[in-house]
């Protein structure tokens, strides 16, 4: 994946010292997946639907919030299952939120909430990040592709922005080791997220290297580029080989990423009012919800928000009760308020800008919580059941698609894959999630397995 910032600075012939900003556009190895959008195919169909030009906007609720504290309260269940917090009404009869979620609650007419969700995978982190993302659990030596990277293969990019960016950062070590669904995986690197890989509540924010500095002119950048085309004149074979083509594409694109006002103003903050940005949160969460509105009014068509790097030595969803994890009530003091308040200003943002008709926005972890508050006070990894909810383009607010059972242990009704979210989110974003994709040795592999639907009660 692409990152937007340099680990090092290199050196220039006249002294300036700097990140390099060709780190973003010519090492075809990090994969900027900007580099095959202006090929993009024909438009894909829709379960014989015609092709919809709808956006995406993936939350990753990193560390799994439990079920029972957040979309699928248990008020009748025992004090030890339903834990600390009262289940309380929304705007949608019938429809219950946890109380601490309250801001939420106002907006269940905007998304639905899917409480059957499962998976019988092993129950680690990076195998729900896998499924979630590209609707697969990984196998060796397959790796399958993020929705997001399908989207941008398939449909390319809008003008001078990436089709999928992923902020702040990617998913970092949660303890499997293993691969976690973020990648193009075999459509190739060039087709991997742009990672902003920087905190954009810092009160000195900005993209590393979006721009080259002030402190050298843009004609440099210029002069650069006409050395380039010089240099590349005289490469003869190499410049007909596929890893020049990567290379030529990568560079390009970063460099139009670097000289274009359009791109700068999609990743500047700085250009909201103070009060927007109050109303967001001035956290990581809050502010990475408002640049995702940012980028896709821009014409960024997939963001994908990350709300923690890691489970270890910070607070997140991940609520075993004991260090290096949270417990429940420091989930509800500050991770949950977080979420509560970026989320619901989301909506909002996005409805009355007239984007929400246009955007999916989903919001999921990798798995559920186990029923019962274990004695550190709190809930351990539970594949078994969870609950995500989902909402805007062409999906359906308002509604609850399946149940889970009177302790939320297991689906009681309309047990739903991980499988059939990828299917919906393809459906709803213009893609037939059936659709062959050129896995490796040019075996057509479909997006989504054949069999698995999208969920249709949704649309």
């Amino acid at each position: 994946m692409i990152r937007l910032d340099a680990p090092r600075a290199v050196s220039f012939c006249d002294g300036t010292t700097r990140r390099d900003f060709l780190h973003a556009g010519v090492l075809a190895p990090l994969g900027l997946s900007l580099a095959g959008y202006a090929r993009a195919t024909a438009a894909a169909k829709a379960e014989g639907k015609p092709d919809k030009d709808v956006n995406c906007i993936l939350m990753m609720l990193v560390g799994a919030p439990s079920q029972l504290d957040t979309f699928d309260p248990k008020p009748n269940a025992p004090a030890e299952v339903r834990g600390p917090f009262a289940a309380k009404p929304s705007k949608v009869p019938g429809f219950q939120l946890s109380e601490i979620l309250p801001k939420i609650a106002e907006h269940t007419d905007k998304f639905s909430v899917i409480r059957s969700l499962y998976h019988t995978a092993t129950a680690v982190h990076d195998t729900g990040y896998q499924m979630m993302q590209s609707g697969r659990l990984f196998t060796p030596g397959l790796e399958h592709p993020n929705i997001g990277c399908v989207q941008g293969f398939l449909k390319g990019g809008r003008g001078e922005l990436p089709a999928h960016v992923m902020v702040p950062k990617a998913i970092g070590r949660t303890g499997g080791n293993l691969p976690h669904g973020e990648s193009a995986g075999y459509l190739g690197k060039r087709y991997d997220p742009l990672i902003l890989n920087a905190d954009p509540s810092a009160p000195d924010f900005k993209v590393p290297d979006l721009l080259p500095p002030d402190a050298i002119p843009a004609v440099r950048g210029d002069r650069r580029q006409r050395l380039r085309a010089a240099v590349d004149g005289s490469l003869g074979a190499f410049e007909n080989s596929a890893a020049a083509k990567q290379m030529d594409d990568t560079f390009a694109l970063a460099y139009r990423l670097m000289s274009s006002p359009k791109a700068r103003a999609a990743f500047d903050l700085a250009q909201e009012p103070v009060r927007v940005r109050d109303r967001y949160g001035r956290t990581r969460f809050g502010q990475s919800c408002l640049l995702a509105r940012r980028l896709v009014e821009a014409g960024v068509r997939f963001v994908t928000i990350n709300m923690f790097e890691t489970v270890f030595d910070e607070l997140t969803w991940d609520i075993h009760g004991s260090r290096p994890f949270t417990d429940i009530n420091e989930m509800s003091r500050v991770i949950a308020p977080n979420f509560d308040q970026g989320y619901s200003a989301l909506l909002e943002d996005l409805t009355q800008r007239g984007l929400y008709d246009s955007t999916v926005v989903a919001a999921t972890g990798e798995f559920g919580r186990t029923p019962k508050i274990n004695p550190a006070g709190g809930r351990d990894h539970h594949p078994g059941v969870w609950s995500m909810i989902i909402g805007g383009g062409p999906i359906k607010g308002g509604r609850i698609i399946g149940e889970s059972d009177e302790l939320a242990y297991a689906p009681k009704t309309r047990p739903t894959t991980p499988g059939e979210v990828a299917a919906t989110i393809y459906r709803a974003i213009g893609i037939d999630p059936h659709k062959e994709l050129p896995g490796p040795q040019n075996r057509p592999i479909p997006a989504v397995d054949f069999g698995v639907k999208p969920i249709a009660e949704l649309f």
